[in-house]
């Protein structure tokens, strides 16, 4: 079991066509390992596709698609997990917003649907409704990385503290948070959300993002907050991307800082309530 886990948190300006992405995240994976060598990279929501257009139909990947492929081929190349934050993922012959990981070794994984689906409303704004394409996930997922365990959830998780609950009675080291997080909402809520999922879970929290504005190829425009970030388990933020396109940042995720905050505060002795 590590002491330390090195994480890149990569933040993308995605759009609706897989090959220009997949160049992205290539970039992305070429600026980062000139000068670290991290374990985990982590990619934001709809890394691979997002959709620019609301209403607008959209084709689902199976594990069959050649963009994971290449994906395993980068894995190996780098000896390194990709976590995928999420993509449009038929599972057992339903579409979910699902993260998916690959291993070292290139072997692909679909691990966490997202649960709780953005279905809003915003004041003078289009609505948005992602349960008209997917299904709701039903439970949450764990991964474990040299023995760091960690914990999953997908952007507009970050607002049902019961899911992450959960985690925190499982003593996760990290949580890991990719978003698609619209403006609005970015900027009156994003960090100070994340900030109280790592306080009340005593972990850290991982938050990769998009950012800025997506010219999609089929037409449509979208802008998202970005500011993808890493907070360790007393609330700090120790890593951040503040600018509006991709970029990556890595940072260093230490066991003795989880251990030296629940040792202070041993808030899994003190806990009242059963799980529901």
């Amino acid at each position: 079991m590590g002491s330390e886990l090195v994480v890149a948190v990569a933040q993308m300006t995605s759009i609706d066509d897989v090959d220009t992405n997949l160049m992205q995240m290539e970039a992305l994976l070429e600026e980062t390992f000139k000068s670290s060598q991290p374990r985990l990279v982590s990619f934001p929501e709809n890394c691979l596709y997002l959709r620019l257009i609301e209403g607008q139909k959209i084709e689902g990947f199976t594990l069959s698609h050649a963009a994971f492929a290449q994906l395993s081929v980068w894995s190996k190349k780098y000896n390194t997990y990709l976590h995928l934050g999420s993509i449009p993922l038929y599972v057992d012959g339903h579409l979910y917003n699902s993260s998916v990981l690959i291993t070292p070794e290139g072997v692909v994984q679909p691990t966490y649907q997202k649960m709780h689906l953005f279905d809003i409303q915003l004041e003078g704004q289009a609505p948005i409704r992602e349960s008209d394409v997917f299904r709701h996930g039903q439970k949450p997922h764990l991964i474990e990385i040299d023995g760091w365990r960690i914990g999953e959830a997908i952007c507009y998780d970050v607002r049902f503290a019961e899911l992450f609950s959960q985690y925190a009675r499982k003593e996760v080291d990290a949580i890991l948070l990719p978003a698609a997080f619209l403006v609005k909402t970015g900027e009156a809520h994003w960090e100070i959300l994340l900030r109280a999922r790592a306080i009340e879970s005593q972990s850290y929290v991982i938050a990769s993002a998009q950012a800025g504005t997506h010219q999609g190829a089929n037409g449509g425009t979208r802008e998202t907050y970005g500011h993808s970030l890493v907070v360790e388990p007393w609330g700090g933020v120790v890593a951040q991307l503040e600018k509006s396109r991709p970029g990556v940042v890595v940072t260093t995720l230490r066991r003795e800082q989880i251990e030296k905050v629940r040792k202070q505060i041993p808030m899994k002795f003190h806990r009242r309530l059963p799980v529901a």
